[in-house]
């Protein structure tokens, strides 16, 4: 182990076209040649870190500087991603020295409290501290039933399809804004926003190029914007088969939200709807005459990793007071081992190293799980992750832990 991680280092741009083939070929994917024949302005190759073999790369990992939102505040969190190790270098402690190198590195120096992650497989992160904090809703439905209630506001604006220029220009300001009231949100930078948007024909699996609307109030002023593909299709009966694919719809207003969705469900030549990004509660199902015809199968989305728990627990706020002891068990991350007193309320919160008694004892993957506010420590505490010392401190906790927003992300890095 202390071999591998004294070999453990970030790539050049040198090394970029092999270091980012190395990962694409582990995922089973074909890189696209803008990503690998240059280094994308959104990589931070001095956050990298490479494994070689002779000159052969067979392992790879890199954080991305984030922002994400967590309940009533923003907080610096290092992305972490291209995470990686070649079959023939599997079992050897690879990948425990990348995880380490990175969280340590972060604690030493003290600058994102907080990583997060996708996860390719969720059997792998947990034994690293990290745990599913944000789900996406998987929803999908039969078009002709997918109707929206006769009594909906859809208000007085106005839905067109735009280029993506036009787009852009008018849905960046609108995110920024949107992204700080949803926690598991991150920030989109130019860069981002260039990732996001690009749109190769060898990278659509068969779907459209991508396509734009915006919602526009009389005074001009934009209050929503969405994305889609579709992919055409026709039965052996020359009916139409073709599927929409919704990729984002954001509204500042219900109206601005309900307009977008009425012009996505009217898509000619659609038999099927599905938004696998969209938040688990969505507000779509509650616009429809017909809610049974959205169908929902949620699975995991953003993973959270607490790097410090006191700065962790001290960025977010709490909407009811809580002023508890926990006792948090970190076997991979020893500084967070131990007793934290944490108390919170609606306008800010305190965490620091106490000695006091616990009044709840959980794994720090639990306690990252609850962070956002998405997943009930009560809930945790049924599947035997939380024990409570205290008579009702798990019902305070769950209580002040909850966020009246549900968490969603819906980045993918």
């Amino acid at each position: 182990m202390t071999d591998i991680a004294d070999r453990l280092r970030p790539a050049t741009a040198e090394e970029w076209p092999a270091f980012s083939r190395a990962f694409f070929t582990v995922f089973g994917e074909d890189p696209p040649a803008s990503f690998v024949d240059s280094v994308p302005a959104h990589a931070e190759l001095d956050r990298s870190l490479g494994l070689w073999d002779g000159d052969r790369v067979v392992a790879t990992a890199g954080i991305y500087s984030r922002e994400l939102t967590t309940p009533g505040a923003v907080v610096p969190c290092a992305g972490v991603t291209w995470v990686s190790v070649a079959p023939t270098h599997r079992r050897r402690g690879v990948l425990t020295a990348l995880m380490r190198r990175q969280l340590t590195e972060l604690h030493e120096q003290e600058r994102e409290p907080v990583a997060a992650l996708w996860a390719s497989e969720s059997s792998i992160y947990g034994r690293f501290g990290y745990a599913p904090a944000t789900w996406r809703g998987g929803l999908s439905g039969d078009a002709a039933r997918l109707a929206l209630r006769p009594d909906v506001d859809l208000g007085t604006g106005r839905v067109d399809q735009v280029g993506v220029e036009e787009f852009r220009a008018a849905a960046v300001g609108l995110h920024d804004r949107l992204r700080r009231t949803v926690p598991g949100n991150l920030t989109r930078t130019a860069p981002w926003w260039d990732r996001g948007l690009r749109d190769e024909a060898d990278q659509r699996r068969g779907a459209s190029e991508r396509r734009f609307l915006l919602h526009t109030e009389p005074d001009g002023a934009v209050t929503g914007y969405a994305s889609f593909r579709v992919r055409a299709a026709w039965t052996d009966d020359g009916e139409p088969d073709g599927t929409l694919d919704v990729e984002e719809v954001r509204g500042l207003t219900p109206p601005a939200y309900a307009a977008l969705w009425r012009f996505l469900l009217s898509v000619d030549l659609v038999r099927t709807v599905r938004a696998g990004s969209a938040p688990p509660d969505d507000a779509l199902r509650h616009l429809l005459a017909e809610p049974r015809a959205l169908h929902s199968r949620p699975f995991d989305a953003l993973w959270v990793r607490l790097v410090d728990v006191g700065r962790a627990l001290a960025a977010r706020r709490y909407p009811a007071r809580l002023n508890l002891v926990l006792e948090v068990r970190d076997r991979f991350c020893p500084w967070n081992d131990g007793r934290w007193s944490l108390v919170g309320h609606p306008a800010g919160a305190f965490c620091a190293p106490t000695d006091a008694d616990p009044d709840l004892v959980l794994d720090v993957e639990a306690l990252a799980a609850a962070w956002l506010g998405g997943v009930s420590l009560a809930t945790l505490q049924a599947a035997g992750r939380v024990t409570e010392v205290s008579p009702g401190a798990v019902t305070q906790a769950a209580t002040a832990f909850r966020w009246p927003v549900t968490p969603w992300c819906p980045d993918h890095f």
